[in-house]
């Protein structure tokens, strides 16, 4: 291949994928685009196998992060941090919500100083990269959506009953129903809906399938899967610092480098990014040192501000009402039903002598995954997470709702509690056997405090490229995110007692933290027993920002502080976390840095909105 581009871009993610796509409109400019995974598997595209790839060293970057003050159940002390690794990133591995934050996120950054970056100017690149699917069940507001952009945003079809009660119960404690990314959406009192989700025709859109697939005929453009960027290549000059390429580590093995004729682009994520930019010798000096690392520009914002979203799982039996484990797997083929999770024999060549029930749910099992792949339709069709809504405690954060609670129609199979978020069961459930039952029907209710005033960091824990970083989020290091958490559980109650047909019930409540507190079953639990529930099993919810964020790392052109000919576009550049999942948020970011890039070098886009 050839080593010299106009553009190199590394991380083919929900940013890097998008201005790769938009760069590479314009034939004379040449592009290359760096992706450590590769394409995604086939799996990806089937919304509701979405936990297949989390824990999958093929799909995922499998890091660890240490969760300060939560986590006290996890085996190992350790919090699993998934990061997609394949074309697409993150937008191939996440639950999909579709969710632009609230006016007020973006216009406190520019009011800090981010310029260009108010709700009114970033809002064109929402628009530029939606392609709204409208559905009645949504109630949205047609004005303040995009109906021809690249990604798909729709609602699952056909709509779970279960998701309907959830908006119905949330309208009855005030949150009433409407369009979240619409102008329902400032009313302090809150909104509650279905979820938008980026998907199309029932399938996963992500920024591979929306932006990237489509454009990789191009002559000018250049994907390299199985690339792991090891640094960012430097060049000083006197006292001006200039980024001429990158050097990187082939799927072989092999050392090899790409070279820039204009500029490197970073769009490896809030944990990516400032893992190469310390990399690089960009970063605190005395950080950069400790490590052998030569600092070659002092920054000490690399890496700090680690912001991210954490909710507790409020989980109820419901029977009737969630969809079962078992009717999920048989919604996703065969291949779901394998042993060891499921009944069928794991080679398939031993389905040729099945007994007759399990003939018939193999049989039923291939009629459901063909129905989802002609018509879009069924279980399959959507990561079932599938209803939310945002409110204003009224505990600070004024500008924007600080609160989201999110409903999942189903459970949590075994291997999920243990493989990926790393909680047992048996400390969990009283009867974890009998919980899990994969033929009883559960749903699960998350508090998310969405405007978290802790701060952690991704920091380096050795010189060498292919060793994770240190990633710290020191939840609930300020008070202030407990008392959120705390607030936001409440509600998460008083809607599950609002519940159509008479309330779900009581939550699981752990039966040591029941005993620890004296909680009598069928009682309100206190303020002290939620606090503990949470520092227990608090769970990320996979929205890490601002770790090269705008003004201490970049300016609001996304350039890189002291350094000529590199930017970062990806999430670590928010300037604070938005109220809301983070994925809409990411790919606008990509369309607002291709322009931004385009109108810097005269390249010629097919559209431009600023």
């Amino acid at each position: 291949m050839d080593t010299t581009y106009d553009y190199v871009i590394v991380g083919a993610g929900s940013a890097g994928a998008v201005i790769a796509a938009r760069l590479s409109e314009d034939p004379d400019v040449r592009v290359c685009l760096l992706e450590a995974g590769g394409p995604p598997p086939p799996t990806e595209l089937v919304p509701a196998a979405v936990a297949s790839l989390q824990n999958d060293p093929a799909t995922d970057w499998m890091f660890n992060g240490d969760p300060g003050g939560v986590g006290k159940g996890l085996v190992g002390g350790q919090m699993m941090v998934p990061r997609g690794k394949m074309l697409g990133g993150s937008s191939g591995l996440n639950y999909m919500a579709y969710v632009r934050g609230h006016p007020g996120d973006y216009d406190s950054w520019a009011a800090g100083g981010a310029d260009g970056w108010s709700y009114e100017e970033v809002l064109p690149y929402f628009l530029k990269a939606e392609g709204f699917v409208n559905s009645p069940e949504l109630h949205a507001d047609l004005d303040v959506h995009g109906h021809h952009g690249p990604v798909g945003v729709s609602v699952r079809q056909p709509v779970l009953r279960a998701s309907n009660q959830f908006v119905e119960a949330a309208g009855a404690v005030g949150m009433k129903q409407g369009d979240y990314n619409g102008p329902a959406r400032v009313n302090p009192d809150g909104v509650a809906s279905l979820f938008q989700t980026t998907t199309k025709d029932g399938r996963r859109s992500s920024t591979f399938h929306a932006y990237l697939e489509p454009a990789m005929e191009r002559e000018n453009l250049t994907v390299v899967t199985g690339a792991l960027v090891e640094r960012v290549l430097l060049e000083a000059d006197g006292e001006v610092v200039r980024a001429t390429g990158v050097a990187y580590r082939t799927g072989h093995g092999t050392s090899e480098q790409v070279v820039t004729g204009t500029e490197v682009v970073l769009c490896a994520g809030a944990i990516g990014s400032p893992h190469l930019l310390l990399l690089s010798g960009v970063g605190a000096r005395e950080e950069l040192t400790s490590v052998g690392v030569a600092c070659v520009v002092d920054l000490p914002g690399v890496g700090r501000h680690l912001k991210d979203h954490l909710h507790t799982p409020l989980m109820f039996a419901a029977d009737g009402i969630g969809e079962t484990m078992t009717e999920v797997a048989m919604s996703l083929g065969p291949d779901a039903l394998r042993s060891p999770a499921g009944p069928l024999p794991a080679d398939p060549a031993d389905d040729a002598h099945l007994p007759e029930p399990l003939a018939a749910a193999k049989a039923e099992a291939e009629r459901r995954i063909g129905e989802w792949f002609t018509t879009g339709r069924g279980l399959a069709s959507s990561s079932l997470y599938d209803a939310v809504a945002f409110y204003s405690t009224g505990l600070g954060d004024e500008h924007t709702h600080d609160a989201q609670i999110g409903f999942l129609a189903t459970g949590y199979t075994p291997s999920i509690w243990e493989g990926v978020f790393r909680l047992p069961p048996s400390a969990f459930f009283e009867d974890p056997e009998s919980f899990l039952d994969p033929t009883r029907g559960q749903v699960v209710v998350l508090p998310n405090p969405v405007q978290p005033h802790s701060e952690g960091s991704v920091s380096l824990a050795s010189a060498d490229p292919a060793a994770p970083p240190r990633i710290e989020f020191n939840y609930f290091d300020d008070p202030h995110d407990v008392r959120v958490m705390v607030s936001v559980m409440r509600r998460a109650l008083e809607i599950s007692k609002a519940w159509p047909g008479g309330g779900l019930g009581e939550p699981v409540i752990p039966p040591h933290l029941a005993q620890a507190h004296g909680h009598i079953a069928d009682a309100e639990p206190s303020d002290a027993l939620l606090e503990d529930m949470a520092r227990h099993y608090a769970l990320t919810v996979y929205h890490a920002t601002s770790t090269c964020r705008i003004g201490d790392v970049v300016d609001p052109r996304l350039r890189v502080h002291g350094i000529e000919a590199l930017r970062v576009a990806d999430a670590s550049v928010m300037p604070n976390i938005v109220s809301g999942n983070t994925n809409a948020a990411a790919m606008m970011i990509g369309e607002k840095a291709a322009e931004l890039i385009a109108t810097d070098h005269g390249v010629h886009l097919h559209e431009v909105v600023g």
